[in-house]
């Protein structure tokens, strides 16, 4: 798949997710938008070999955070709605999966380095959110709507 077909993936992927998670319908375009922009992220800089997978899951968040935030600020609603729905296609659920097969088809030494990949993702994910969150709100205040 080419990467605007990936991209059109992740973004239809983050909006199916978050019809799931129950996220108002009026919020769908900047979740979609959200999830295929960290996507775009990732897929630049892990494919072109500029990054890790960890390091390119790392900044794809970051800018997965940081639109959230903006979108949250802007349309009043928790950053919740934006941010479990644009995680969606940065989670290594593959590496998991394929943790748990070769640990039981007693492949350990596979086992351990998609598991190690997997944590690295996991974590990764995790101190993004951490460091987005840590930025003070008076960087997204600019986001909010002018009402008349």
């Amino acid at each position: 798949m080419n990467a605007a077909g990936e991209v059109a993936a992740a973004a239809v992927g983050t909006v199916a997710f978050s019809l799931i998670f129950g996220v108002p319908k009026k919020f769908y375009p900047y979740c979609g938008l959200i999830g295929g922009a960290g996507w775009l992220v990732y897929a630049l800089l892990y494919d072109s070999g500029i990054c890790t997978a960890a390091e390119a899951t790392f900044l794809a968040t970051v800018l997965v955070v940081i639109l959230s935030r903006f979108f949250a600020v802007r349309e009043k609603c928790p950053v919740t709605v934006f941010l479990i729905s644009g995680i969606f296609p940065l989670v290594p659920g593959a590496g998991i999966y394929w943790t748990a097969y070769y640990l039981v088809t007693d492949q350990l030494a596979l086992s351990l380095a998609t598991g190690f990949d997997a944590v690295k993702a996991a974590v990764a994910i995790v101190l993004a959110i951490v460091i987005v969150f840590e930025l003070p709100y008076r960087f997204f205040r600019l986001a909010k709507r002018r009402r008349p």
